[in-house]
């Protein structure tokens, strides 16, 4: 098994997906193991700091990659097992924005109103009992959090030339800011251009479902991830393959239709893996489903459909790839 370990100089981050030369040519089976930046670039470090005035807008979301799976071609599947994320400091960080967050006027939602007062987070990580600190800003209440390692970007190059932000969640995945993309999942995402040309970043110490002020537990992360390939069946918009469920995120705005287009996508899956028709997967879903929010912040909203394995026969996803991908990490 080829091993790579990358950690990104600040001029070597990448802020797209697609119109960026690869860091890596990698082959199918390879494992990699990164860093990341956080989501500030690492420019929000205390709780006096203010984004308005120690950010700059054109470099948040910071992506490690792009990386050339050689074999990929459009309409094939790149399968991204995550087999650990690991906090990779001592702190993370959380903040308001002004005119960003689900709860606040934004240059899409304009209203009259001032923005939001600036405000600052620093969470204190205690690795030995797994949680890091809430500590209020304005009230007395202290509170320690079970951390929950996720990635919100993993993503490939778009279709049709496309050059898209690190911070939009779409078809080709991007900044889908899922709690469900943690250690040992499974990714699939169809491969839209030669090679895939994938990136990951964005990592989250925790995070609640719909993220709702626009910012999550922010803070570089270590991350270990298996990279296969498989000839094609690519999906229409990601899925996420756990022990315990199959997932499909859709992105799209209004929230409505990325809610529906995760329905719309498990309803195809559920057509693969059982041969089921349409209409009966249909109807089976809507018993089964669950469709808890990634975010509710991003140009895109993403929305998540998933279903519980043990409501379903054993199925076999990709060949079996989620298992074989588990037990290849497990013998690490």
């Amino acid at each position: 098994m080829d091993v790579i370990e990358y950690r990104p100089e600040r001029e070597q981050y990448v802020w797209t997906f697609g119109g960026v030369a690869p860091s890596h040519r990698i082959t199918p089976g390879t494992l990699l193991r990164l860093w990341t930046e956080d989501a500030f670039s690492g420019r929000l470090t205390s709780t006096s700091d203010r984004p308005s005035q120690v950010l700059d807008m054109t470099e948040v979301n910071p992506q490690t990659g792009p990386f050339h799976v050689e074999g990929a071609e459009p309409g094939d599947t790149l399968a991204l097992h995550i087999v650990d994320l690991t906090p990779a400091r001592d702190w993370a960080a959380s903040s308001t924005i002004p005119f960003f967050g689900a709860l606040s006027g934004t240059d899409r939602t304009a209203l009259l109103h001032e923005p939001l007062p600036e405000q600052t987070w620093i969470y204190q990580l205690d690795r030995e009992r797994g949680t890091v600190l809430f500590e209020a800003q304005r009230s007395d209440l202290r509170l320690e959090l079970p951390i929950n390692p996720m990635l919100g970007t993993v993503g490939v190059a778009p279709a049709g030339r496309e050059v898209r932000s690190s911070l939009v969640p779409d078809k080709f995945g991007g900044n889908m800011d899922t709690p469900e993309m943690r250690a040992g999942v499974t990714c699939f995402l169809g491969v839209n251009v030669e090679g895939a040309m994938f990136s990951v970043g964005d990592g989250h110490y925790r995070q609640g479902e719909g993220e709702s002020c626009g910012t999550a537990i922010e803070g570089a992360m270590d991350a270990t991830i298996l990279v296969e390939l498989l000839k094609g069946g690519a999906p229409e918009w990601p899925r996420i393959e756990s022990d315990s469920h199959y997932v499909v995120v859709g992105s799209s705005r209004p929230l409505e239709d990325a809610w529906r287009a995760s329905q719309i996508g498990m309803i195809g899956w559920l057509g693969e893996l059982y041969g089921l028709d349409r209409l009966d997967a249909y109807q089976l879903l809507t018993q089964i489903s669950e469709s808890p929010l990634a975010n509710v912040v991003d140009t895109n909203y993403s929305a998540i459909t998933k279903v519980a394995k043990d409501l379903l026969p054993a199925g076999d996803a990709y060949g079996g790839m989620h298992r074989y991908l588990r037990d290849q990490a497990r013998a690490l």
